[in-house]
Order: C-alpha cells, then structure tokens, then sequence
C-alpha cells in the first residue's frame, strides 16, 4: 500500500460518523446490513448518511451492492487488512508489541475464510 492511499483511507476514518458506520460495517461481517438498518442503529439521517457512506465507498472501505430497492452495505475486509498490515510493517523492529492486536486474531480469521494465507 502506498502511503498516500494509506492517508486517504485514514482520513476517510478520521470522522467520527464514518468511522462509527465502518465499525457498524466490521461488527456485521461480510453479509453486511441495509442502509436504513445502519442509520436506525446510529441514528443518523438518510441524507447525512448517504454523504458518509459515498465517502466510505469512494475511498474503498465499503462496498453497496443493490437487492432490489435496498442497497446493502458491507466493510471491504481486504482494504483494512492492507492499511492494518500497512500500519504494522516492521513494527518494533519484529519483535511482538501489540498484545491486544495478537488476541484478537482477526487476520488469521480473515484470510482463513478467502484461502490466503498468514
């Protein structure tokens, strides 16, 4: 990843409504959820969240796809994995530093389910 898609995809988060929406979007996994079941939880109006959401899939942290009048909107798990891998390259030098990202195992979890490996 380059670092100036890495600022992108990091400004994009800097909001606090898109990254409460991508969070929602990583809560709900890959089958994602609706737009209106998004606003609903977050309380946030249709217009402001459509303005969200199109920042979000512009950068490329989301993605809609449409069933029928609905759009479903779900966290493009790639695109975080690339900016986390990013973010963690020769971290500390290789040595293990980030015990809550360890715990957590999302990687392994992640790349399990599309083949690749760790």
């Amino acid at each position: 990843m380059e670092t100036l898609n890495a600022a992108e995809l990091l400004a994009a988060l800097g909001h606090e409504s898109r990254l409460a929406i991508f969070r929602l979007l990583v809560e709900a996994g890959p089958a994602g959820i609706n737009a209106s079941a998004i606003s609903q939880q977050l309380g946030m109006a249709p217009a402001t969240l459509s303005f969200h959401l199109a920042h979000l899939s512009r950068v490329g942290l989301i993605a809609g796809e449409r069933e029928s009048r609905f759009i479903h909107y779900s966290a493009n798990f790639a695109t975080m994995d690339e900016l986390i891998a990013f973010l963690t390259s020769n971290c500390c030098q290789g040595e293990p530093c980030l015990p809550k990202t360890t715990c957590c195992d999302t990687t392994g979890k992640r790349r399990a389910k599309t083949g690749k490996t760790a």
